[in-house]
């Protein structure tokens, strides 16, 4: 007869959590490295009870590490998760109603990138005794919905433990979903508050230590055929590799399957880093925030592999990238919902498997030679435009390309540059010159402003030997720095390369080109006489703000002094270090020759929103709806204009 141990649905949580682990190609790692967590009314006496009995008992099963933020600690986790190339991730833990629904957009951003992080929001009470409790919506049609309900859509997994004896089974879900590679993302199990204190007996099976496997799952056959009839009839074939690459430790995969083939090698925000930038058939970044070397190539190419990406509209600069009469699409995805995009020939399996299957079947395929030199000119092309931007010599303020420079210069190959939104993310893929495949971590599934020093804290705890330099904006920093008092509790390095350009200049700019006329993008004072937001630049002082939270900060005036505070921050320790440089907005970054949708109004009293629609209307001209019929095995991407990727 099996035994039973008798602890708080809480404890018992908790001991699950500290024994579940992760395992593929026979390596072996931790699911979970430690929970963040805020405690309140919800959770501090269910679940932070547990943390502090495991912590006393056996510090390194699950360690408790104290965040500032819901949000941000959810950041950190997936940054975290996204570090460890999924096979590693944090829980979660928040109290009921305003903790647990600050972590929803936590949960938007890990499902949308596919980033496995654990949520264990508190919820009302389950048996009703005390209701209405203390920050609990009453829902007039029913008694059992909750603000957590709010998770559903944006998990990838759900369940609410009304009682103990659901816990199992709900555990186990969690952690085949967290596991899953093609589903994984936002797992929330929402934990009644009083549910968390019960007690029960449980099975000490279910404590015992379990490994999940991730798979690796290889191409069917008949995939497999189709995937080189289309390659083979393939004259200006391109590759673009996404994130799915990095996460399946594809990288040299790629290599050898590019260098055999010939085929040039474009990449997605994700996905950057797949090559290294100098690679000879490395054509760097695709798409709207692209170089002008993958999106020549990307125009003219009559076959395109995605290898692990999910086609965002960036990607396909809005569908008017791939502009070949018969382009064709071969798919390479875990996903089956990214496989069949663009009606493309679809390859439901493992990056790493798929490309050696490819490239065995392939061997002695090549494309011309001409159509190699050709990528590798543009890609050269290019970097000679990255390093006119590096170095513009622009003043008084320097422009962003020349931080970016200054921060790709002074780091060291391995090391992590990070970002999420503004107009950082565009310029780091266009520009960042990237040398290991961990080396550039810009979350573009979300673009969430506020991730960056939270993401950035999780990187380093990822990966403690890197330096992690987080590019940050004045509006991303004033959304959320919290993190940084996390930083300096915990003693972890990160170095925050604060930008301050006085506003939200990349949305200014946006707004510029879409006839709006930088309107309501900057930080200034209300002029009393208009009474719009036009007065004078805010005196606001972000640098001295870091220096009140305990961080070490360092002014720059110029590029090369910006050098040597980036060099002094390198070999600072101890903690987080911020490096404040003032630039000039009003320069852009290099032509990507690209476009991205982005409405502007059909009626308008505004001269410049008119000129704008003209524009826009144009460029509408060339989009692409890649949608068509799928060829036979063996059949030519030239053959008639009934193939997939015709315009219909």
């Amino acid at each position: 007869m099996s035994s039973s141990v008798r602890l708080t649905v809480a404890q018992a949580v908790v001991r699950f959590l500290s024994v579940q682990h992760s395992e593929r190609d026979g390596r072996r790692h931790k699911l979970f490295a430690g929970c963040f967590g805020i405690f309140g009314h919800g959770n501090v006496a269910g679940v932070g009870q547990a943390l502090l009995e495991a912590e006393l008992s056996d510090p390194a099963g699950l360690p408790y590490h104290q965040a500032r933020n819901e949000q941000a600690m959810v950041h950190a986790s997936a940054a975290y998760a996204r570090m460890r190339n999924r096979l590693s991730t944090f829980a979660c833990t928040a109290s009921i109603g305003p903790g647990s629904t600050n972590m929803l957009t936590g949960a938007a951003l890990a499902t949308i990138n596919r980033l496995p992080v654990l949520l264990l929001p508190s919820d009302i009470f389950a048996t009703r005794m005390s209701s209405p409790v203390l920050q609990e919506l009453e829902d007039p049609t029913s008694y059992d919905v909750s603000v957590n309900d709010a998770f559903r859509p944006l998990s990838a997994f759900y369940d609410r433990v009304w009682r103990p004896e659901q816990l199992p089974s709900a555990l186990l879900g969690a952690m085949r979903v967290l596991t899953d590679q093609a589903q994984t993302g936002a797992v929330t199990l929402a934990l009644p508050q009083d549910v968390q204190a019960e007690a029960h007996d449980w099975p000490v099976e279910l404590f015992e230590e379990r490994t999940w496997h991730i798979a690796r799952p290889v191409p069917e056959p008949a995939q497999l055929d189709r995937a080189l009839a289309a390659i083979r009839g393939a004259q200006r074939p391109l590759v673009i590799a996404g994130g799915g690459v990095i996460y399946a430790e594809a990288t040299e995969a790629l290599r050898t399957f590019a260098e055999a083939t010939g085929m040039p090698v474009a990449e997605t925000q994700a996905g950057k880093g797949s090559l290294p930038y100098d690679h000879p058939l490395a054509v760097g970044a695709v798409g709207s925030t692209g170089t002008t070397a993958a999106n020549h190539l990307a125009r003219d190419a009559d076959v395109v592999i995605g290898i692990g990406t999910r086609y965002s509209d960036f990607t396909t600069a809005s569908r008017t990238a791939f502009q070949h009469d018969g382009v064709r699409f071969v798919n390479v995805n875990v996903a089956g919902i990214d496989a069949v995009k663009h009606a493309g020939v679809g390859v439901v399996a493992d990056a790493r498997e798929t490309l050696e299957a490819l490239g065995g079947r392939l061997r002695g395929w090549s494309v011309d030679p001409a159509y190699r030199d050709l990528a590798g000119r543009l890609a050269q092309e290019w970097d000679a435009t990255v390093e006119h931007a590096y170095t513009l010599g622009h003043g008084p303020l320097p422009a962003q390309s020349e931080v970016i420079g200054a921060v790709n210069e002074v780091s060291d190959p391995r090391d992590v540059v990070v970002c999420a939104a503004g107009s950082m993310p565009g310029d780091l893929h266009k520009l960042w010159r990237t040398r290991d495949p961990k080396g550039y971590h810009v979350e573009y599934g979300y673009s969430c402003m506020g991730y960056e020093i939270a993401g950035g804290v999780g990187i380093a705890m990822a990966a403690p030997d890197r330096d992690v330099f987080v590019m940050c904006g004045d509006g991303s920093y004033l959304m959320m720095s919290s993190e940084l008092v996390t930083a300096v509790a915990e003693g972890i390095k990160i170095i925050v390369v604060l930008v301050q350009n006085h506003g939200f200049q990349s949305i200014g700019e946006l707004s510029e080109s879409l006839g709006s006329q930088r309107f309501g993008t900057s930080y200034r004072y209300r002029d009393g006489d208009s009474g719009r937001l036009d007065g004078d630049v805010l005196p606001v002082d972000l640098a001295a703000n870091a220096e009140s939270l305990g961080v070490r900060v360092l002014r720059a005036k110029g590029v090369d002094d910006l050098r040597e505070r980036l060099a002094e921050a390198k070999h600072a320790t101890g903690g987080p270090v911020l490096v404040h440089i003032e630039t000039d907005p009003m320069v852009p970054a290099p032509d990507s020759e690209s476009w991205w949708d982005v409405p502007v109004p059909q009626v308008a009293h505004i001269e410049s929103t008119v000129r704008a629609r003209t524009t826009y209307e144009a460029s509408k001209q060339a989009q692409r709806h890649y949608l068509g019929p799928a060829a036979a095995p063996g059949s030519s991407a030239h053959d008639g204009r009934t193939q997939e990727g015709s315009t219909t």
